[in-house]
């Protein structure tokens, strides 16, 4: 049997098609960032799957094959929101040589960001603290990572300054980063409650006399 050319080229075409990659037409980092944006308003509860296919802008299978179930997702774009938290904080602190100054602004930032948020959306940590654990442990060890993250942050900061003769106090220094790490948190909490910026700002500075 002769099989003619043309449905030889029309097979050979098709199965080249189906072996040809699929190729995403959405930006990965893009579509994830959009994600912990989603959930860290909504919450991880209230967040559904539709909610996420028609907040992203990809459907399900794409949303699957790529980034997996909705607990993978969330995992992903938590990591996200730490993993830019801490490069923040990183580059805020080699840019402020004065720690004293340094931690001043780093706090009306964050009054200023609760005071523009009109979604009083607060921290994504504390809000996934509150919302999941103790129930999820693995979370769990992912959020007490992130508080060691930052509490060593504080602590190297707060040693650069006592290195160089800026901060004088004798109290332990590390009590003090977990002191400014809990400070900053609680504002966080306090700011989606009551987002008055004068009130805030009088109980930022009261609490930092305590350390510079």
């Amino acid at each position: 049997m002769i099989i003619p050319v043309f449905i030889f080229v029309e097979v050979f075409k098709a199965s080249t098609f189906l072996s040809m990659p699929r190729v995403k037409l959405f930006d990965e980092n893009e579509v994830l960032t959009k994600a912990m944006n989603l959930f860290w308003k909504q919450g991880y509860s209230a967040t559904s799957v539709q909610d996420l296919v028609t907040h992203l802008g990809i459907n399900r299978a794409s949303l699957y094959d790529t980034f997996g179930d909705k607990e993978q997702l969330f995992k992903k774009s938590f990591e996200l929101y730490r993993k830019t938290n801490l490069e923040g904080l990183i580059q805020f602190f080699d840019s402020h040589p004065n720690v004293e100054k340094g931690f001043s602004e780093l706090f009306d930032i964050a009054i200023h960001q609760a005071i523009l948020d009109k979604d009083l959306k607060g921290c994504f940590v504390v809000n996934m603290a509150t919302e999941l654990i103790p129930k999820d442990k693995k979370l769990l060890e992912v959020i007490e990572s992130n508080k060691r993250d930052f509490e060593n942050l504080f602590f190297e900061y707060l040693k650069k300054g006592k290195d160089n003769g800026q901060l004088k106090t004798q109290q332990d220094l590390m009590s003090l980063a977990s002191f400014l790490f809990l400070l900053y948190n609680g504002l966080k909490v306090i700011s989606k409650i009551n987002p008055k910026k004068e009130e805030l700002k009088r109980s930022i500075d009261l609490a930092l006399t305590l350390v510079f």
